[in-house]
């Protein structure tokens, strides 16, 4: 089985990963964010480094599908391919970080990968707001993350909610961020745990 955490940059998705992973008994997959090569370039300088770093995120998502296609137990990810091409490039295309050359070649490139892989079983949707998003990226302190503007993490929200409710076909379970508190409050992540009991295993507490 496959489960996918989606949601903003400091939504949440890494923590209630580890969190739903030693839950369940799940194994975790996360992005290789510390480890990419065109990251702090891409902050630096969004319009030329838009294209390299949208072809790496595709790339290695991609290699993440086909691992996880390949495994006999339940793999939980965060953050997955169908995020990294409706919402970040999407969003960078509409930003006019990519040339419409560049737009058609990676389109291209994804509907060809989408051709052997399938959806996750389940989409877990932090939804959060452009305040609570901005006070997670500010306690977590990476240096990269910290001149991104108001106006790009609102702009990533609208297209996360045009992309969850009007385009994506799997699935969805959408869970309301700013009032949650996994790590401080047992109760809010024993409330996610039964919502994905009832989804998955038709189960209620």
């Amino acid at each position: 089985m496959h489960i996918a955490i989606a949601g903003n940059i400091g939504s949440g998705k890494s923590t209630l990963t580890k969190l739903l992973a030693k839950h369940y008994g799940w194994e975790p997959r996360f992005e290789a964010v510390d480890h990419n090569p065109y990251l702090e370039d891409y902050y630096r300088d969004i319009h030329r480094w838009s294209f390299n770093l949208e072809v790496y995120f595709l790339k290695e998502r991609f290699r993440d599908l086909i691992a996880i296609s390949q495994t006999d137990h339940t793999i939980i990810q965060d953050r997955t391919i169908f995020e990294g091409v409706y919402v970040f490039m999407e969003n960078n295309r509409a930003m006019g970080n990519l040339s419409d050359r560049d737009y058609q070649t990676y389109m291209e490139l994804f509907e060809q990968m989408m051709s052997v892989v399938r959806l996750p079983d389940l989409m877990i949707y932090l939804r959060a707001s452009v305040p609570y998003l901005v006070g997670n990226i500010q306690q977590r302190g990476r240096d990269y993350e910290q001149s991104m503007q108001l106006e790009y993490l609102q702009n990533l929200n609208e297209r996360y909610d045009d992309f969850i409710y009007h385009k994506y076909k799997g699935r969805v379970m959408t869970v309301e961020k700013d009032q949650l508190d996994f790590i401080n409050r047992p109760k809010d992540l024993a409330q996610v745990i039964d919502r994905i009991d009832a989804t998955l295993f038709g189960l209620f507490s």
